[in-house]
């Protein structure tokens, strides 16, 4: 049975670092998944006026509807100072209400963090897994997804080619898998 996989970029930028992870991790999931990237940057901020209202953003509208056929989701981020960019957390927000009806709940999870600096992104990744623990999306836990240096991955193509980085690549997806066929 095909397994439909919304996978969110943490990052708006047209050639982010990010967006070049996730299109590098989606050819390793199984032939019979699905995956799709959800555009998250239309979103208008959540401002609760709008469910209460019934004023609802047609933006939110299309999201919800878009994630509610979601079995699972990858998130792959970069930090922004030390957390989880505005953009991820507002998608987040967005999906959580109104209030009982959040499309989060018990999808799997698998967060990627990526930066071009050492520290790989731990915040955000740390400050996602916060959230998704509260909208109870059961993740998976190891291997932890931390990619740094990630310009010293990517090749003249801009594609990350290395085995050992693909290797890795791939047991996080298997391990994800694995998560996603317990639900």
């Amino acid at each position: 049975m095909t397994k439909n996989i919304a996978v969110l970029i943490g990052s708006l930028r047209k050639d982010s670092f990010s967006k070049l992870v996730a299109n590098s991790l989606m050819p390793l999931f199984p032939s019979d998944y699905n995956l799709e990237i959800v555009e998250i940057g239309d979103l208008p901020l959540y401002n609760q006026d709008y469910d209460d209202l019934d004023q609802v953003p047609e933006a939110y509208t299309t999201f919800r509807n878009k994630m509610k056929t979601m079995d699972a989701v990858l998130f792959v981020t970069p930090e922004y100072n030390r957390s989880v960019p505005a953009v991820l957390k507002n998608a987040l927000d967005v999906g959580s209400r109104p209030y009982g009806a959040s499309i989060w709940d018990n999808k799997p999870a698998e967060i990627v963090s990526v930066s071009p600096g050492a520290i790989s992104g731990f915040g955000a990744n740390h400050h996602l897994r916060q959230s998704l623990v509260f909208l109870n999306m059961p993740m998976v836990q190891q291997p932890e997804a931390y990619i740094g240096n990630v310009m010293n991955l990517l090749d003249d193509n801009q594609e990350i080619t290395n085995p050992d980085t693909l290797k890795f690549f791939q047991a996080i997806v298997d391990a994800f898998d694995t998560l996603i066929k317990r639900y």
